[in-house]
C-alpha cells in the first residue's frame, strides 16, 4: 500500500482527491494538512511515501515545503498538484526537490500513475505540463530551438542510453526500467547517472524534459 499525504488549503479540492484515492485500495491517505507548514509536521512524523502539495498554500508556500520535505524526509516522493494560472511557479518547482507534477483538473488515472511512480524513485511529469515545460522552460521559450538542442545532447548518448533516457521520461522508475530491458536495477542506476551528467542536468525531471522535447515520447 502506498501512504499519501495531501496538503491543500481548499477542503472541496482534498475532499475530492481523498474520495478519488480511497476508490483505489493501493493508496492510503494517513493525514491531511492546510498549510504548507503542517506538511512538512505531517511528513516528519508520518514519514508518508508520497506527499501531494498544492502550490499555493498559507504560512508555507508548496515549493518551500517540497525544499524543507526533500531536505528534511528525502524518502518521501513530492507531487505539486498545479494549474496553468500558476505558470511562474511551475518553473520554481522543477529545481525545488519535487519529483512529479499534475494538474488538478486532470484524469484521476494521470494521478494514480504519478503517484506509483513517484513512490517508486521516478519522476512523473503529466503530459500537459510536460508540454508547457517543453515551450516555457527549457529554451527561455524557443521550442524550436530547444528541439534542436535536445536532439544534439540526446545524439550524444549510446542507443542503451537513449534507451533509458525514453523510459525515464515516461515516468518509469529504475525497478521497471530494469524489468523492461531485462537487466539489473544497479545496472539502470550506472544508466541514469550517466545520462544525467552527459545531459548536464540535474534530475530524472530535467532528463524527462529532454526526452519530450528529443522527441523520444509519443505524445499523449
Amino acid at each position: 500500500m502506498i501512504r499519501v499525504v495531501l496538503a491543500d488549503d481548499e477542503p472541496l479540492t482534498r475532499a475530492g482527491i481523498r474520495a478519488v484515492l480511497g476508490a483505489e485500495p493501493e493508496f492510503d491517505v494517513v493525514a491531511e494538512a492546510v498549510d504548507g507548514r503542517e506538511a512538512v509536521e505531517i511528513v516528519q512524523s508520518h514519514r508518508p511515501d508520497v506527499a501531494l502539495l498544492d502550490i499555493v498554500m498559507p504560512r508555507l508556500d508548496g515549493l518551500s515545503a517540497a525544499a524543507e520535505i526533500h531536505r528534511t524526509a528525502p524518502a518521501t516522493g513530492v507531487i505539486m498538484l498545479t494549474t496553468f494560472s500558476e505558470d511562474e511557479h511551475i518553473a520554481r518547482a522543477f529545481d525545488g526537490g519535487a519529483s512529479g507534477f499534475l494538474l488538478k483538473t486532470g484524469d484521476p488515472r494521470e494521478l494514480f500513475a504519478g503517484i506509483r511512480a513517484v513512490a517508486d524513485g521516478a519522476a512523473y511529469l503529466s503530459p500537459k505540463i510536460a508540454q508547457w515545460a517543453i515551450r516555457r522552460l527549457s529554451t527561455g521559450g524557443d521550442r524550436t530551438s530547444g528541439a534542436v538542442r535536445a536532439r544534439e545532447l540526446v545524439d550524444g548518448l549510446t542507443a542503451r542510453e537513449r534507451e533509458v533516457l525514453a523510459l525515464v521520461g515516461n515516468g518509469l522508475s529504475n525497478a521497471e526500467i530494469a524489468r523492461r530491458l531485462h537487466v539489473v536495477e544497479g545496472t539502470v542506476k550506472v544508466f541514469v547517472s550517466a545520462i544525467l551528467r552527459r545531459l548536464q542536468v540535474p534530475n530524472r525531471v530535467r532528463a524527462a524534459i529532454i526526452a519530450h522535447e528529443a522527441g523520444l515520447v509519443e505524445r499523449g
